[in-house]
């Protein structure tokens, strides 16, 4: 998500009077790790840090003013970790999602890749080379007057 404040007026103007908005998506903290992997590869490599984290993953307190800007009143909200899976290891995690941060570096993406799983073997990799992605969930239940 990269316009929250878009998606939330949009939702208002879905719900009907009394409607509840129920959500569940990357919240602060979600893959953590991930992006402080590639932004140290990034800044070793003087590269553009900013491909590492597109996303929006706020905190509840900043998601829950953001709703209550737009009338919503916030019933619940917090953050849940969620570690999840990657049956296809982390690899192949980094170029569905984050591509592009390791295109900038053209002749050496590869390289760059590398040494960002690498990095994140120790701590999301077990013992039998299955990787977990460090993902926190925001969820929220909101309902508009």
């Amino acid at each position: 998500m990269t316009y929250p404040e878009r998606v939330i007026s949009g939702v208002a103007r879905a719900l009907r009077p009394h409607g509840r908005f129920v959500a569940e998506f990357g919240g602060h903290g979600n893959v953590a790790a991930i992006v402080t992997a590639m932004r140290a590869v990034g800044q070793r490599r003087g590269g553009d840090l900013s491909l590492a984290m597109p996303w929006f993953f706020p905190a509840p307190a900043i998601y829950q003013a953001m709703l209550e800007q737009e009338g919503f009143t916030v019933r619940r909200i917090g953050l849940f970790p969620r570690p999840t899976p990657l049956k296809t290891g982390m690899a192949e995690w980094l170029n569905l999602f984050r591509k592009p941060f390791f295109q900038q570096f053209e002749n050496e993406a590869e390289s760059a890749l590398e040494e960002t799983v690498e990095l994140l073997r120790p701590a999301l990799c077990d013992g039998h080379g299955n990787w977990t992605a460090d993902y926190v969930r925001l969820r929220v239940e909101a309902v508009k007057p």
